[in-house]
């Protein structure tokens, strides 16, 4: 809502939502597209859990199979991110790259976590 100022000069707007054109002759269009769906609740889960595997692993001594692991932790992260979920293709790389950082994941808890969400989503 546009009022004039104390001098009676001048417009000042309280808020504005959506687009909005200042002056004479300007055109405003306007599209607002749906609410963003729900995230599938496993995939919201298998995010947590890459999140918090990913924090603990920038802790663990470095070695080539921690590092393949943080990639593909980062990459699936990334993917749920921009798409809503991982792929099939991302998660059996994912699932490989725990198995073979196994020594390491298997005393983290968070890396019983991502296992799990990796085996709940790909069915066992």
């Amino acid at each position: 809502m546009a009022t004039a100022d104390e001098r009676g000069k001048g417009i000042h707007i309280g808020s504005v939502r959506g687009a909005f054109a200042i002056g004479d002759h300007n055109t405003v269009t306007h599209h607002e597209g749906p609410a963003a769906p729900a995230g599938d609740p496993a995939q919201e889960e298998l995010l947590r859990a890459v999140r918090a595997l990913r924090d603990d692993l920038s802790r663990a001594v470095e070695s080539p199979q921690i590092t393949v692991l943080s990639g593909e932790l980062a990459e699936t992260e990334a993917e749920i991110a921009d798409s809503g979920a991982a792929g099939p293709g991302r998660l059996a790389r994912l699932r490989t790259a725990l198995t073979d950082a196994g020594a390491v994941v298997g005393l983290l808890a968070s890396g019983a976590a991502v296992s799990q969400a990796v085996a709940t989503l790909v069915g066992g």
